[in-house]
Order: C-alpha cells, then structure tokens, then sequence
C-alpha cells in the first residue's frame, strides 16, 4: 500500500507538471480511446457523436445523471475500469492545473510582475513611501466624484502589493527602466505622480517619463526648487511642486490659523476643499464676475483662479471682475464637492454675458 500510494502520488505530481499541451494530448488521447472500446464493447447508443461527449463528461466529473449507462458487461467493463477511472484522475489534473495556473497567477500580481499596459486613462504612482504614499492613495480615492481611474502603484522595492484592495502594482529593479514604465502603461495613462526618494531621482524619473513620450499630466515632488526648474525646462508639461513647509511657518506665524486652511484647501476627506474643472471649447465666453455668481448661486461653490494651462503656470488668482472667461481654459474654485463641468448651466452663462465683445 505505501509504495500504492507513492505512484499515485507521483503519477499526480507528473500530470501537474505536464505542459499544456501535454495534458491536452493526454485527455484527446484518453476520450478518443474511450469511444473506440465503447464501440468495440457494442454501445451504439452511448457511442453517438452528440451524445458521446456528454456521457464522457458527466462520468468523467463522477457527477452520474444516470439518464444513460451502459447495457453490455463489456461497456460496465469500460466504463468502470478505464472511461472512469482515468477520466477522474484527468478531470482532477485539469481543476488542479488551472488552480495552479490562477494561484501563479495571483502571486505574480501580487509581487508586482503584472502588466497593466492595457489600461487606459488611469493614474500611476511612481516611487513608495511607507507613511505619505497611502495616504496620497487615501487623497486620491477620497474625491467621491473624481472620475474612477484605476491606481498603479510602482516602487523598486521587492514586496508584495502594500494596497492591495486600492492599487495595481508594478515592481521594478529601477523607476527608470522601460520595462517597469511600459508594464505601468503611462503612454495611456491621464495623470503620472512622481515621488522619489531623492530629487535626483524624482528627476531622473522625470525625465524618463518625459522620453517615453505620454500626453499624460506629469506631477513632481521636489524638496529642491532648482531641481524643480530643471524638470521643467526639459518637460513642459509637468507640474513641479516643493515644499513649502517655510512659507507656512511664516504665514501662520503672522496670520494665524493660516496652516489650517492650507489643509483644508488640499485634503479631500473633510469639508470644502479645492477642485478645478476646464471651461467646454464650445463654450462663447462670459465675465469672471458672473461666473463667480453663478458658481456660488448653483453650485455653492467659491471661484478663486484661472488659468490658461493645464500646468498651472499661467495661474491668475482672484482675477478681476470684467476679466474674461473663456473656452479651453481651467477654472479653480472651492467647494464642498467636485463640480463636474457637464454639470454647469454654460448655455446659460453665455446668454447672460451676451454683450461681452
């Protein structure tokens, strides 16, 4: 019995070691020889092309309908000894081939070898930090009505997913490798947030991000602001932020309670905060008064800044009231909620600023 035992468990770990295609010929092999000796033992019903391949089926699952079985002591034969008994052990290395298959599968996304070039639209996260990386993840989902993007989280650290129910991850021997941005899929990515551990990294990264030619929007964290300035002149498109930790010392010292509201402006978990949303290309124009009135009469909503970029760079804070408003640029204002541009009566502003020239 023990050396039984011990082919039956060799036997098994052969057939999930076998290939594919291995097993594919195996189980043909198996079924095509069934329905020869069922045929040889006179079952002409049980042999049928369209009925074959549901007895094979339903005994081979040991599921047994019973609605047809064999009539022959030579079919009985068959069916118990090899139809039976092989089909078992094959349906059994099948279920267990496809777990192993998953399970293989599960873990190389979990310890970041997915690809997620297919995405499209997405975010992706590019460097790891134990304590401000899941809370930027927290910022993000935290907007209820941002539009639903997928999350790709890259780091070069070898680690399984730190998020796992929040964010794909990608993990790489370097940020800057093509392999680990190409698995990322940032040429079809909508936003791209680049945190390194150093500026020089943040950089280096940066500039590999801009090589690989994304339409993406590019954020990057720098501690330095030459570093900043740097990335800009090289990639145009991105939005270079430092920190500003000084200036708000400063600030709250001379106006207190200047911090909080900093806090409030950037956090999407409580109360009011900071959004901005682009003006339609059909829409005619309007005055920036009446745009603030009408976003806090609808909307209640707070119009602070506009710019003509999407970087921001252009960015006029508390514009005048004649100033003009128009198409393709980006309105930033604050409110309880994100306000979706869809949502805005444009037609109506535009009939309203009818007399603008």
């Amino acid at each position: 019995m023990p050396i039984l035992s011990r082919l039956v468990r060799q036997f098994n770990s052969l057939l999930l070691n076998m290939s594919w295609m291995g097993l594919t010929v195996l189980v043909s092999v198996h079924f095509f020889s069934s329905w020869f000796l069922l045929w040889l033992a006179g079952e002409q019903a049980l042999v049928a092309p369209d009925l074959f391949w549901y007895f094979y089926m339903v005994t081979s699952t040991t599921v047994g309908y019973g609605d047809y079985s064999p009539v022959t002591a030579m079919g009985r034969a068959v069916v118990s000894f090899w139809l039976m008994t092989g089909g078992i052990t094959l349906f059994a290395a099948v279920i267990g081939k496809v777990t192993q298959f998953l399970i293989e599968l599960w873990r190389k996304r979990m310890r970041g070898r997915g690809d997620y070039a297919y995405l499209s639209d997405h975010v992706v996260i590019l460097g790891w930090h134990d304590d401000r990386t899941p809370y930027m993840v927290e910022q993000i989902l935290g907007d209820k009505r941002r539009d639903q993007k997928e999350i790709v989280l890259c780091s070069t650290r070898k680690m399984e997913n730190p998020l796992l129910d929040q964010t794909h991850f990608v993990q790489g021997e370097s940020l800057t490798g093509a392999d680990l941005l190409q698995r990322a899929g940032i040429k079809t990515a909508s936003r791209i947030i680049i945190y390194g551990d150093s500026d020089e990294q943040t950089l280096a990264i940066g500039l590999a991000v801009s090589a690989a030619k994304t339409a993406a929007h590019i954020v990057a964290h720098f501690d330095s602001d030459e570093m900043a300035v740097l990335l800009k002149s090289h990639c145009a498109q991105a939005e270079c932020t430092a920190s500003i930790s000084l200036e708000l010392i400063v600030r709250s010292a001379q106006d207190p309670g200047s911090s909080r509201i900093q806090t409030q402006l950037l956090s999407t978990l409580s109360g009011p905060t900071q959004y901005c949303l682009q003006v339609p290309d059909s829409f005619t124009g309007c005055r920036y008064g009446t745009l603030f009135y009408v976003l806090k009469e609808q909307h209640e909503a707070t119009a602070f800044g506009v710019a003509e970029t999407r970087t921001g760079d252009d960015l006029e804070l508390n514009p005048a009231k004649e100033s003009l408003v128009l198409a393709g640029q980006y309105i930033y204002f604050m409110s309880p909620e994100r306000i979706r541009a869809e949502e805005v009566d444009w037609q109506a502003l535009g009939q309203a600023a009818s007399g603008v020239t």
